[in-house]
């Protein structure tokens, strides 16, 4: 399964990987499109997917959450920007270390994606209130922190493919940069795109809050086959990343 979203990523990203290099000499504008590669690689590719469809059903359903998108993409640029930091601060040495825990951190998005779709197909409905659960809550109710959370997941799950484009080519350009602290946050929004895209599609033709002027039955379906969507990717990541 690994294998077969790596050959999508290949054929998805060789060409854009020879665009950007042709920029290297604009190191801004290189970051942000070392970054629309990386929301192609393998481990992104899935992760992508489902906050597309997490996000787009809310658009669908109450309107265009932006603010939804601007916290995922916060949580993405945090961890981008610490890491680069890290990097800046501790030296070339410090990404050697962190590759025993990304495996751990990209294993997590496949049952967390399991864990929203079942909440989405409202097979667990809770009357009740528990500390533990709060978290899974703020992805339906007030959202920002889920996101922002969630953004944080997406980053943290790195495969060789964003290892390579984040640490190796990214990295010496920030280090050789005197702005090079601000390279790692484009780079971060270069990997939410195609969720931005998305979000401007259903903008764009006018399919903001759609499903709420149509009624709440048409909303419950939307909401399930969403869910449905989530818990098959869920499967299928966990499929993929727990079994390399």
């Amino acid at each position: 399964m690994y294998e077969f979203f790596s050959q999508i990523s290949n054929v998805l990203t060789q060409p854009l990987i020879n665009f950007a290099r042709s920029f290297e000499s604009i190191p801004i504008l290189f970051a942000f499109l070392i970054g629309v590669v990386g929301a192609m690689a393998p481990c992104q590719f899935s992760g992508n997917i489902g906050a597309i469809t997490l996000y787009g059903n809310k658009s669908l359903q109450k309107g265009l959450a932006w603010m939804d998108v601007f916290f995922f993409t916060l949580g993405k640029i945090v961890v981008f920007t610490g890491l680069g930091l890290l990097v800046w601060f501790l030296g070339r040495e410090f990404p050697r270390e962190l590759t025993v825990y990304f495996p751990w951190f990209r294993k997590i998005i496949g049952p967390m994606f399991v864990i929203v779709g079942i909440f989405m197909m409202g097979l667990i409905k809770m009357n009740w209130t528990l500390t533990l659960f709060e978290l899974p809550k703020q992805f339906f109710k007030k959202g920002n922190l889920g996101s922002f959370l969630m953004g944080i997941s997406f980053s943290l799950g790195f495969c060789p493919t964003m290892f390579v484009l984040f640490f190796i080519t990214l990295m010496p350009v920030v280090l050789s940069t005197s702005y090079g602290v601000v390279l790692p946050s484009l780079f971060a929004v270069g990997t939410s795109l195609p969720l931005f895209i998305a979000m401007f599609l259903i903008w764009f033709y006018g399919g903001s809050g759609t499903v709420m002027k149509k009624g709440r039955k048409i909303g419950f379906y939307v909401q399930r086959v969403a869910g449905v969507i989530m818990v098959i990717l869920g499967v299928l990541d966990t499929i993929t990343y727990w079994t390399i």
